[in-house]
């Protein structure tokens, strides 16, 4: 019997095995469906499926350089546990690598690492390591140099926190400052252009609620409101805030000093915007107990 394409497709959406996996399953079983999930899981390559919907918002953040090109992948565990697993962090470190050729967290998924893709990579080490786990991210950025920075890094170029920052010029030493920075501030964009007209608005019309609050008159709201927004972009976009190594200064006047130009940044926080499923460990045995 043939095997189509379509057969492959369905038998990776039911199982999440590799493609060639899936293949080899439907070769081997003359394009039976169900036997061919059966044989996935007896070698143990259908069991990706199973976790696929449990929350996967721990992990890792690796950062790196080639050039004047960086990139940072986010890929998310289940546990802090995995993420401290060898194992984990050398599939995530070859993601990384594989990263710098492409612009996209789609391309990633289908890049090639050896005789597999990324994602059938990632597919393969969740049946080994037995967690659910997922390539959620990637960012690239390029500039004259770009600096990293990694924040409660397990290995080098790995952790908690991963930063990418564009130079004009070449001042690693600053640039490291500025990604530390950001690590700590996490501002929303680079200037005041870069920000989202959205965001603006919004708070425009929450600080206008606020001050209509307080019953003083039109005019003088309008003023308020000026100030309020001055504010907001200021501590809200890079180049504006204060610097944390030298409050006295904004990034941007801090970067001049140093005889270079912000260009861009990325910050990747593992987990980040992921809602965790509050676990009560003690009702869950109490649970358990009563059968």
């Amino acid at each position: 019997m043939a095997i189509t394409a379509a057969m492959v497709k369905e038998l990776r959406d039911t199982t999440g095995a590799g493609m060639m996996d899936a293949k080899k399953a439907l070769t081997e079983t003359e394009g039976n469906m169900d036997e061919a999930v059966d044989w996935l899981r007896t070698k143990g390559l259908a069991k990706a499926a199973k976790k696929s919907g449990r929350t996967a918002a721990e992990g890792l953040v690796a950062v790196l350089v080639d050039g004047g090109k960086g990139v940072a992948v986010e890929v998310n565990s289940e546990t802090d546990f995995v993420a401290k697993n060898a194992e984990f962090q050398e599939m995530v470190g070859k993601f990384a690598t594989a990263a710098i050729g492409v612009s996209t967290v789609e391309e990633l998924a289908n890049a090639s690492l050896g005789d597999k893709t990324v994602s059938e990579t990632l597919t393969d080490k969740i049946a080994t390591i037995g967690e659910n786990m997922s390539l959620r991210r990637m960012a690239a950025l390029e500039g004259a140099s770009v600096v990293t920075y990694v924040h409660n890094a397990v290995v080098p170029g790995m952790g908690k926190i991963g930063v990418l920052v564009a130079l004009s010029g070449d001042n690693e030493a600053f640039g490291k400052q500025v990604a530390m920075h950001i690590a700590a501030v996490n501002p929303a964009a680079l200037s005041e252009d870069d920000l989202d007209p959205a965001v603006v608005e919004k708070e425009k019309q929450v600080q206008m609620d606020i001050a209509r609050e307080s019953g003083k008159p039109e005019q003088v709201i309008e003023k308020m409101i000026i100030g309020r927004m001055k504010k907001f972009v200021a501590e809200s976009t890079l180049l504006n805030q204060a610097f944390v190594v030298n409050p006295d200064l904004t990034v941007g006047a801090a970067a001049k000093e140093a005889g270079v130009e912000v260009t861009g940044f990325v910050r990747l926080e593992v987990g980040e915007g992921i809602e965790k499923k509050e676990e009560d460990f003690a009702a869950e045995v109490a649970k358990a107990a009563q059968g």
